[in-house]
């Protein structure tokens, strides 16, 4: 199992988790010094040493590139992929635009663009796996994207910024299940809560409303419950299955975002869609 973004917060709690139950589990995130310390505390607390780390800044899409090459170097099959890395825009009092490496909406880029291209290049160890589950966590935080600005570099707010990354990965998520809906994989997205207590939810101004185990729970149950076994490109909130914004449900819409999200990541030159 990959989870991204599990140094902190839920994903890392998840991770722990996951160890607990015997899982290889794989690590991400951007320091080298925090990912070893994770990885230590994990073994520690699971006795599990099936446990491994990745680096790579998702403000860079050839980090992700590279993290999926070094995957596929030392695993030549994945059972589940848990697209958990995320950011909100900005810190308290602070409203400036931040960009990635490519000059992408930096929010957009890591919340959207870095999963779309990593899913992708993981794709053939998701099929060599008897059966695969791919898991996006999104949110409840979700409007609708406005193609002719599609980073909302015009009338720009954070939340606006964050709130569009996460309906992109919405309906990312119920494409890639209609691409996939006749092999052994499953693609559904989730939110795992409302302003769980985790370092981005600290960074923004908002005091936390939830517990970040609670949010840990939520993607343990994507990743591991057996009745989900056959469920695909559904919108859970937390366990339940729910309704995301109306815009994911636009077959034209998520086929546009598609063909642009395969330019914005070069994958274009390497794939097809639908």
């Amino acid at each position: 199992m990959l989870i991204t973004g599990s140094t902190d917060g839920i994903g890392k709690i998840a991770a722990m988790r996951l160890a607990l139950m015997g899982a290889t589990v794989f690590v991400h995130g951007r320091g080298p010094e925090k990912c070893r310390a994770v990885r230590d505390e994990i073994w520690k607390a699971s006795g599990n040493p099936k446990v491994k780390y990745f680096l790579a800044d998702f403000s860079s899409l050839h980090d992700v590139v590279h993290m999926a090459s070094a995957f596929g170097e030392i695993q030549n099959h994945l059972d589940v992929l848990i697209n958990n890395a995320g950011v909100f825009p900005t810190q308290r009092e602070d409203r400036n635009r931040h960009l990635s490496v490519q000059e992408y909406d930096l929010c957009f880029s890591v919340n959207y663009l870095a999963p779309f291209l990593l899913t992708h290049l993981l794709l053939p160890a998701l099929r060599a796996a008897p059966s695969a589950r791919i898991i996006n966590v999104t949110s409840a935080a979700q409007e609708a994207i406005d193609f002719n600005d599609l980073m909302t570099f015009q009338n720009y707010s954070p939340m606006l910024t964050y709130a569009r990354s996460k309906l992109a990965l919405t309906m990312f998520t119920f494409e890639l299940h209609q691409l996939l809906k006749e092999e052994n994989i499953t693609v559904n997205c989730l939110h795992p809560g409302n302003l769980l207590n985790t370092k981005m939810v600290r960074g923004i101004p908002s005091e936390p409303m939830g517990d970040a185990e609670a949010g840990a729970d939520a993607e343990v149950y994507m990743a591991t419950a057996p009745e989900l076994e056959d469920v695909s490109g559904t919108y859970f909130d937390r366990k339940t299955p729910a309704h995301a914004h109306e815009q994911a449900y636009d077959k034209e819409a998520r086929r546009l975002l598609w063909r642009i999200s395969l330019e914005l990541t070069d994958l274009k030159k390497r794939t097809t869609g639908p």
